[in-house]
């Protein structure tokens, strides 16, 4: 049965484990930034088109010790890759590596090249040709110490890119972070959501498409269509039905707002080009002047942090307002802010109810949760 290896966003290994188990999917084992799981290829294909906390979806292809750069080539060398794909397919190799001791990751990456190229070349006198922008089939190498696993790419672009969000602004949050955090703030559809610091709408859109059931695949394509196990009619037969069970667009109680016209208008943008625009209500608006939609509900927001002197004394100034506001305007809510900047804790004058560690990236960020009662939040 064939082995997988998921990676996702530092912090949310634990719900993708979760959304794997109820896929179906067996030996399911978290690990650092994603998750091991085996299945079969229906399996492979339904976490591409569902899965909204996974980055990609590896295949493992070939797990074994090495000690010098040849064995790495003579690995590589002697698997069937002509099985795999075909000699007119485009590849790409990437390389990463933990506490390796071979000099240079470059040199492993254009071993691994050549041997798969060597490998075609020895079965049909032929090469497939690299292609490092939009390549047909991507080739992972992850090297851990003296141990070598090789991967093949099932998803191609990262799942993240959804193929709805096309207008972004300066710093956008992915999408599968994104998600991530809804369901560590535990919304559900129907509960109202507002973000008051939309920007280009990345959590309006993962919210909508939530409530409405519209998988976050099912505009894109994915490398497993280029291998040449793929079953095309199984595939359509799954992108039909998930197609079938979406709702009809509606108004939602789904809120967003921002200080500046241009990031609203990216947001207007994106949501129409989803064929959400009638789902969400946005409105330009402070974050500081802006009342709650509804009684109560989830204030989400990713709050900007800066590097510059200017704009830590510019934040600094915002956090203690932004407390203020929340307090006033905003009393049954419960706010999910997430943030980078640590001085938040000592400035805001609310006191966290949860800090929960996440990565944007290679940032390492905190999810902090506030539930908002009229008044001071802090202990007397």
């Amino acid at each position: 049965m064939p082995e997988f290896f998921a990676p996702c966003p530092r912090g949310l290994e634990s719900i993708l484990s979760a959304d794997l188990d109820h896929l179906g999917a067996l030996q399911v084992k978290s690990a650092e930034g994603g998750v091991h799981f085996s299945g079969d290829w229906e399996l492979c294909y339904r976490v591409n088109l569902e899965s909204r906390i996974a980055s990609r979806i590896l295949w493992r292809i070939k797990e074994t010790q090495y000690r010098t750069e040849q064995d790495i080539y003579q690995a590589v060398f002697n698997l069937q890759w002509q099985r795999w794909f075909d000699v007119d397919n485009t590849i790409r190799v990437n390389t990463t590596a933990i506490r390796c001791a071979l000099k240079s990751l470059e040199y492993v990456t254009l071993l691994v090249k050549d041997a798969v190229c060597d490998r075609f070349r020895a079965h049909c006198d032929e090469r497939p040709s690299v292609n490092t922008l939009q390549p047909d089939v991507r080739i992972h190498v992850f090297i851990e110490d003296n141990r070598l696993t090789l991967y093949l790419d099932t998803s191609g672009d990262a799942l993240f890119k959804r193929g709805v969000r096309q207008h972004t602004n300066i710093a956008p949050i992915r999408e599968n972070l994104a998600a991530g955090i809804l369901r560590l703030a535990g919304w559900k559809p129907g509960t109202p959501l507002l973000d008051p610091m939309c920007g280009s709408g990345t959590f309006l859109i993962e919210a909508a498409q939530i409530s409405l059931n519209i998988q976050p695949g099912i505009t894109r394509c994915f490398a497993f269509e280029k291998l040449k196990n793929f079953d095309a009619v199984k595939w359509a037969g799954m992108r039909e039905h998930a197609i079938a069970s979406q709702f009809p667009a509606k108004p939602l109680e789904i809120y967003g707002s921002d200080l500046y016209g241009d990031a609203l208008k990216a947001a207007w943008r994106n949501l129409h080009d989803a064929g959400l625009s009638d789902c969400v209500q946005l409105k330009q608006a402070n974050v500081l002047e802006i009342s709650a939609p509804a009684e109560h509900g989830i204030l989400v927001a990713n709050l900007p942090y800066g590097e510059r002197m200017g704009e830590l004394d510019e934040l600094a100034e915002l956090y203690p307002k932004l407390g203020d506001a929340l307090k006033k305007k905003f009393g049954g809510w419960t706010a999910y802010l997430f943030t980078a900047d640590k001085a938040i804790l000592k400035l805001m004058r609310l006191s966290p109810s949860r800090r929960t560690p996440l990565f944007n990236g290679a940032i390492e960020c905190r999810l902090l949760e506030y539930k908002i009662v009229k008044g001071s939040n802090r202990p007397k």
